[in-house]
Formats: C-alpha cells, structure tokens, sequence
C-alpha cells in the first residue's frame, strides 16, 4: 500500500476529527476494526509491527510496575506461537533521552525469552529506517521478539504534539514519508497492544496507514469491549481535574443520557459554581482562577467555559441530573472556607464538602436500591500528593467501597485516580481500576481515542 501525501492529509483530518470521524461511539470502532485472531493466517516468518504499552517503570521483580508490560503477554505470546517477527515499539516519559533497556529486559523476563533492544534504529537526517534494522529483521528467527529504542527520541514523533488542523497540510507529506518507511523497511502487518497510549497525538500513530493488515491487541480489545463498555452507561460519575477544558468531556458524558448523579470538583466544580451562582442572580469568586494574569496556568477558567457550564447545568436539570459540587475549599495556605477571595486559590476540597460527598453517596444509594448501578471515577479532588491538601481524595476512597458493598459496579480511570485508590484504598473495593488515565477518557469523552481513528482507517 502506497501513503502519499494527500491520502495522509485524509488521515490525519481523521485523527483530529476535522472530518466527522471523531462522531463514532466505541461500539462502532471495535465493530470495524479486525480482532488479533482475524490474523492467525499470516505466514510463519513474517515481520509484525506491535504498537506496545511500554511506558512503565519496573521494579526490582515481575509485578513491580510492569502491569502495562504484563498486559502485552497473551497478544505477544500468539505471535510467538505462530512464529511471526514481532517488532514492539512505544514510548517511556517525556525525556526523549529515557532508554526502554529496563523496559525490554523486563519484557524478556515476563514473556521468559530474549528481547533485544535495537537503538539508533532512525536516522534523523533523512528520516529514515536505518538498513541494518531491515536486515537484523530479515536475518531473525521465527518466533523471535525485537523492542525499538523510545520513539520519543525523535523528531518524527512529536511532530503532532501541538499540532493544530491548519498545521496538518504541511505535516501530510512527511508523515507519510515515514509510515511508508515503517511499512518498507519493518512490517506490512500492525498490532495496537498500546492501551494506555491511546490519547497521545503522537506521529506513529499513522504507521496504519501503510500496513496490509492491522488488528487491536487482546488486552486493548477486552478493555474497551469489557469495562469500557460498561462505563459508557455509568449513573453516577465523580469528575475532578484541574484543567478547565475537561468540561468538553463532562458535556459529552452528560449527553449520554445515563448519568443520574455527578459529582465535581477541581476547575470543573469552580466553573460549575460561578455558573450555578449567576444562574441564580449572585456571584461565587474564583480566586486567581478568574484573575486575567493567570489567563495562561491551566487552572484558569476563561469566560466561555462558565458559559458552556451553564448550558451544562441547564441540560443536566432537564434531564434530572443531580450535580454534587463543593461547599468548601482548603486554599493555598492550608486554611479552609466556604469563599475563596482575590487572589486566593484552592488545592483541595474541605471537610464540610467530604461529609456533603458522602450523604449524596448515601443518598444514590438508597435510590438505586435493587439495581445493578454503575458508578466511574475519574482525577483526585487536590494536590493530594502533598499532605496538606490530600484530605478530599483520601476521605472520599471508603465511598467507593460502600458503593461496591451495595451491589454497584465500581471503575477507576486510572491515571492520579488510580494513583490515589493504590495509596488510600484496597483493591476489593472496586470492581475494575484502567491501566490508562487519558485513553478512558478519551473513550468516555469529548475526544476520539487516536489509534481508534487509525486502526478504523486502515481497516476500510
């Protein structure tokens, strides 16, 4: 399959959802893109490309911080047993400097054979795969596994980063250089075993579009067809985080029509506050959260977002949503109140907010009695990683126990959340915590998942 300009200019309006693909629900994906299995006729001997969720730190002994590693052993283990080259590729941080040597030992570890690390594989100057990597491919034995050095540590894959649409018609053509490159020099064949991976607008997600033949790994596919699924229909929804723009994400769960009781905090709650305020002819400061000197920190809530709040609540009241939002803060000095004056700023949610929390848990509780509710969570209520301002999230982890106790279906999203449930709470109080913070969010959100967008494209 040849990539050129203009069919990668398609793509990546794809990817970004200038084109309307980004209109797709989950379902719709995993009903198009092939399973791993659509691929067990692919001969032995033949080079595959796995796109690996290799972003970890491992410890000192399997099952220390290679949960993501884990996770690639029944895809990658089907490759190896019908014999096929498999290529993994991936990331580790954001230091393009970072080496995946730890990465591709532990991987020999779990999977108990050799992975050796190809480095300096891509020559920055023309863009290029180096030869000597076809050729250590071409000369590999059947069954063997190869891991690629961090593809951070080249231009060519960060050149979306901060991409916008108008930036795409002069990215097409060498972004389609080197899926070609890819597809030339590695493999026709491509398998996304990236779960966690899923939300970066990294460049090599367009690799798809000079493969032959693609399919989504094991684990991706069970995540996404299994507890995925089942969050796309959560009734009760706890959002936090402190980006503003996360409201996007928010709309596009409330306009699901299954969410019956959302709780907020963070600059999605300071938003919905100031909004609810004026709705009702007052006012609620935000602090340096609306002061126009912070226009550039990411805890800033600009105009149009209290807008887009507003319609929110509104939506929300015809649809009969009830919205549990915080009655105090605990500011930048460790003080708590229920205002939060100029030139002040809050880190966490107070007390009096964690005992609001829990009667409206309480109160969810009682009503959905006998129903097999589902419940998500998604961020932390502060900083909690100092222990000045880790009270909110620490007090709220027992709410997710209780929620379980009652007989609902409890999910994390990962990320700081489950960061937070491994500090303060025990995994028999949830049903199912992600291994990946933004790809849930993504597929729960406003946003396509990007390899979705790829794997669909590539698969027509």
């Amino acid at each position: 399959m040849s990539v050129t300009g203009e069919s990668m200019l398609s793509w990546l309006k794809g990817i970004f959802g200038v084109d309307g693909l980004a209109a797709w629900e989950l379902e719709q994906y995993l009903s198009t893109i092939p399973r791993l299995e659509s691929l067990s006729d692919v001969p032995v001997g033949t080079p595959v490309l796995v796109r690996g969720d290799t972003d970890c730190k491992p410890g000192e002994s399997i099952g220390q911080g290679d949960i993501r590693l884990r996770s690639m052993k029944a895809t990658l283990e089907f490759g190896r047993s019908r014999g096929w080259k498999q290529i993994v590729f991936g990331h580790i941080g954001r230091d393009p400097a970072q080496s995946l040597a730890k990465v591709a030992k532990r991987l020999g570890l779990i999977l108990e054979c050799e992975v050796p690390l190809i480095t300096d594989w891509f020559d920055a100057g023309s863009s290029t795969i180096r030869a000597e990597v076809k050729q250590r491919i071409d000369a590999a034995a059947p069954g063997s596994i190869v891991m690629l050095e961090n593809t951070r540590a080249y231009d060519m894959e960060r050149v979306l980063w901060k991409a916008k649409p108008d930036d795409l018609p002069k990215l097409a053509g060498s972004l389609a250089a080197t899926a070609q490159e890819f597809a030339d020099k590695l493999a026709k064949v491509y398998v996304n075993e990236a779960f966690s991976a899923g939300s970066l607008d990294s460049s090599s997600t367009v690799v798809p579009a000079g493969m032959e033949r693609v399919a989504l790994g094991s684990y991706v596919r069970e995540q996404l067809a299994g507890p995925m699924m089942r969050c796309l229909r959560a009734e009760l929804v706890v959002f936090s985080g402190l980006k503003a723009d996360k409201l996007d994400d928010m709309e596009a769960i409330i306009r699901r029509g299954h969410v019956r009781t959302l709780f907020c905090a963070g600059s999605l709650a300071m938003a919905l506050k100031k909004a609810a305020a004026q709705r009702a002819g007052s006012d609620f400061t935000l602090g340096v959260a609306e002061d126009p000197t912070h226009a550039d920190k990411p805890y800033f809530v600009p105009a149009k977002r209290i807008e887009q709040a507003k319609r929110m609540l509104e939506e929300g009241e015809r649809a009969g949503i009830t919205f549990v939002l915080p009655v105090d803060f605990v500011l930048e000095d460790g003080s708590v109140s229920e205002t939060i004056g100029p030139g002040r700023q809050q880190f966490d949610i107070g007390p009096k907010s964690v005992a609001h929390f829990a009667a409206e848990v309480d109160r969810f509780i009682q009503k959905s009695a006998g129903k097999k509710s589902v419940a998500f969570h998604n961020g932390v209520f502060g900083m909690f990683e100092d222990p000045r301002f880790e009270a909110g999230t620490r007090d709220f982890m027992p709410q997710l126990k209780k929620m379980k106790d009652a007989g609902m279906e409890v999910y994390i999203g990962g990320g700081e959340g489950g960061s937070a449930m491994e500090r303060y709470g025990q995994p028999d109080w949830i049903t199912h915590c992600f291994t990946a913070g933004g790809t849930v969010l993504n597929a729960l959100g406003a946003d396509p998942i990007p390899y979705l967008v790829a794997l669909r494209l590539a698969s027509v």
